[in-house]
């Protein structure tokens, strides 16, 4: 296929990009290079410097012929879409009915979403499938949810097919090394263990260590990128094999504590790793847990290197190799 990856130069678009390669798929990223690095573009993508907001550019980087599209450029951090909820609205909003609309005009009418498990809020039951009521509680997942109703409305009424992947928690690096470029400004609890282990940040805030949990720290499912790559690829391929719609979540299905995670990193990296409990953080639960009964019955997709020790080895690899 020839696949057009829209954020394909950020975190998880150029894990997504790699998979695609290596599948023997055609590649092209489209990317504005705003938190994007160049650094994570590889020599066998096409590569388009472009902007969600410039819909005559996206018309034309389309026109090149597409079997189809993953659009991987929302903004993502949870605690600054409640501060500036305007700056959400423009990119993740309007960015995406641009692509919409382009794709339409276009002729490109399969497209894979990055979404979000963001968009159930707190949970009613553990673990969370795909039935569970929607009911963000910020406003990020608000514009997560937002987007796939307008892509179950444009498949109505324009013949639309999509895949809408609901991530949990990304995590890890490309476990074979090959891509070098962090995140400029993390805001998920790994990277920001990670540049405490190096000395980028004096210590790590945990927020909150009064759940009802089993000590007291949040309980979050981890899935390691490399995993979420393998579920895009087959994503696509499932909308183009089927001419069918899917919604699933991807996760490990296993929780894991803030404090857990921590003690795991500082016997990883042999760095001590300080810690400082805070108070809680609006709109965070105790517990999220995914099911991806789905994701295994249609697309054949397990997590298979989400366990601890990948996902902090990888990550840790990927500091070591910036910090020398």
């Amino acid at each position: 296929m020839n696949i057009l990856v829209i954020g394909g130069a950020g975190y998880i678009g150029s894990h997504v990009v790699r998979e695609c390669l290596d599948c023997g798929h055609d590649v092209e990223v489209f990317d504005n290079l705003s938190s994007g690095l160049e650094q994570n573009l590889f020599d066998g993508a096409r590569f388009t410097k472009g902007d969600i907001l410039d819909h005559d550019a996206l018309v034309s980087v389309m026109r090149k012929g597409f079997d189809g599209l993953v659009h991987l450029a929302a903004l993502k951090a949870a605690g600054e879409s409640m501060r500036h909820p305007e700056k959400y609205s423009v990119n993740n909003l309007t960015g995406t009915i641009n692509i919409l609309n382009a794709a339409c005009a276009i002729g490109l009418p399969r497209l894979v979403f990055s979404s979000s498990a963001a968009v159930y809020g707190t949970p009613r039951y553990l673990p969370i499938d795909e039935r569970h009521p929607t009911n963000p509680e910020n406003y990020y997942g608000f514009t997560k949810l937002e987007i796939e109703r307008m892509l179950d409305w444009y498949a109505r009424l324009k013949g639309l097919r999509f895949a809408s992947l609901r991530y949990f928690n990304a995590a890890g690096y490309d476990v074979k090394g090959r891509l070098t470029g962090l995140e400029r400004t993390p805001t998920n609890l790994l990277p920001i263990v990670m540049e405490v282990a190096v000395g980028k940040r004096p210590t790590l805030e945990i927020f909150g260590d009064d759940y009802d949990t089993r000590d007291g720290t949040c309980v979050r499912d981890y899935v390691h990128v490399n995993d979420l790559a393998v579920a895009h690829v087959q994503a696509l391929e499932y909308v183009v094999r089927t001419d069918d719609n899917l919604t699933v979540n991807l996760g490990s299905e296993a929780g894991v504590t803030v404090q857990e995670m921590v003690d795991a990193a500082r016997r990883i990296t042999g760095h001590p790793i300080p810690t400082r409990v805070t108070t809680r953080r609006p709109g965070d639960p105790a517990c999220l847990v995914a099911s991806t009964a789905l994701a295994k019955r249609h697309l054949g997709w397990e997590a298979a290197h989400s366990d601890v020790g990948e996902l902090l080895e990888s990550t840790w690899r990927a500091y070591l190799r910036n910090a020398s």
